[in-house]
């Protein structure tokens, strides 16, 4: 299916690994002009190489999005190359802490960085691609804003932040042509979830090798109807379809790509 993305410019916020990485190799894949943003300019750069290697168009902004300075030159530069058709709000992160570990300072951070750094880039983005009668935004949730963990309280309330504050923008977007989404993933094996599941894996008794760890973590973990962790392909697979012009009367919809995880018919 071609997704009509030739000539569009996106950027990925938090695309020099992981999720972003995927999405913004598939986005460029469909034709589009993608922006690899992070902080780490190796990183980001060999994201950015390999795109161009095959035969995609990519360029970098680097900054930290947590701070208003830094966003706005994160933008400004995004844009240096031509206006911004799409953004993908994924930038984030989390610290697997109990409650009691969760320091006000903590839920502070996270708060900017996960829900206020997504505020920042719509704010400087979006309005251009309002007078220009196009755009996409999608915001990276996940199932946790629904469902909620005793661990990391201050990751699951910025994930339902996320949800309702793209929900919002699409009501604020009515009749401009520029659409608001969520994709929720559920938990994708990207390197920072191995990572944390071979840590606690012999200590929970699943096993002291990868191969023994990996069934009992989601049996654990992420009991789905796939029995398996996600894919960071899968993500960026629903981020296309959103992004594309097949998705124009998609509007605050929130696309799960979990494996039956939330268990839920709405």
């Amino acid at each position: 299916m071609n997704l009509n993305l030739t000539g569009k410019r996106a950027l990925i916020t938090g695309s020099s690994v992981g999720l972003g990485e995927a999405t913004a190799r598939l986005l460029a894949a469909e034709g589009a002009a993608v922006v690899i943003h992070g902080r780490d300019k190796d990183r980001a750069e060999q994201v950015a190489q390999r795109i161009r290697e095959a035969g995609g168009q990519a360029d970098v902004v680097l900054g930290d999005l947590g701070d208003d300075d830094a966003a706005a030159e994160v933008a400004r530069a995004a844009t240096a190359g031509g206006p911004v058709d799409i953004l993908v709000n994924n930038a984030g992160f989390y610290r697997h802490l109990s409650w009691a570990d969760a320091t006000p300072d903590e839920w502070r951070a996270t708060y900017n960085i996960n829900v206020v750094s997504g505020v920042r880039m719509i704010q400087h983005l979006v309005p251009a691609m309002r007078a220009r009668g196009w755009g996409r935004v999608v915001t990276i949730g996940g199932g946790l804003a629904s469902q909620p963990m005793n661990t990391h309280p201050q990751y699951n309330a910025t994930l339902a932040a996320r949800h309702n504050l793209a929900v919002s923008l699409a009501r604020e977007l009515k009749g401009t042509g520029v659409t608001s989404n969520i994709v929720s993933p559920g938990a994708i094996l990207v390197e920072a979830t191995k990572q944390l599941v071979t840590e606690i894996g012999p200590d929970r008794g699943w096993g002291q090798t990868w191969d023994e760890i990996l069934p009992n973590a989601v049996n654990a973990l992420i009991p789905n109807d796939q029995e398996r962790f996600g894919e960071p392909d899968e993500i960026a697979a629903a981020v296309a379809y959103l992004c594309s012009d097949y998705a124009q009367y998609v509007s605050g919809a929130t696309i799960r790509v979990d494996g039956g995880l939330i268990r839920s018919a709405f």
